[in-house]
Parts: C-alpha cells; structure tokens; sequence
C-alpha cells in the first residue's frame, strides 16, 4: 500500500495522470480547444495536489474539470 501512495506523490506518475484526464476531456468534447481544457484540468490538479490522500486526486480532478468544462459548454 505505501508503493502506492509513494507513486502517486512521484511527479511523473501525476503528469501522467493529469495528461490522461486531459485526453479523455478533449476526446469528449472536441469543440473546447486543448489549450482550455488544460487550463481547466490543471487548475483543478493544482486545487487538489497537496491532499493527504493522494490516491484520489487524478478522479477528484477529472470530476471537477469535467464539471468546469460542461459549465463552459452549456455557458
């Protein structure tokens, strides 16, 4: 259990969290450009990074970007 937790607070392993939720976002919505969903996606990572349970940030990210996005569409 603590490997896992030790990658989850390796940067590499985040980047790669981060870029994956960035390509399931703009393969969901094609119309909002890489750069904003970036944005979006990397502000959230920066909102959540430093909880103590870091197993659950690449989803607590992924769902507030989401939630963003889907704002930024509907707007």
């Amino acid at each position: 259990m603590v490997r896992g937790r030790d990658q989850s607070r390796n940067p590499g392993h985040r980047e790669l969290h981060v870029t994956r939720v960035i390509d399931r976002l703009e393969t969901r919505h094609p119309d909002i450009s890489r750069e904003a969903i970036e944005e979006v996606v990397r502000s959230a990572h920066s909102h959540f990074a430093d909880r103590k349970v870091c197993g659950f940030v690449p989803l607590l990210v992924e769902r507030a970007a989401r939630e963003k996005i889907q704002e930024l569409v509907t707007s």
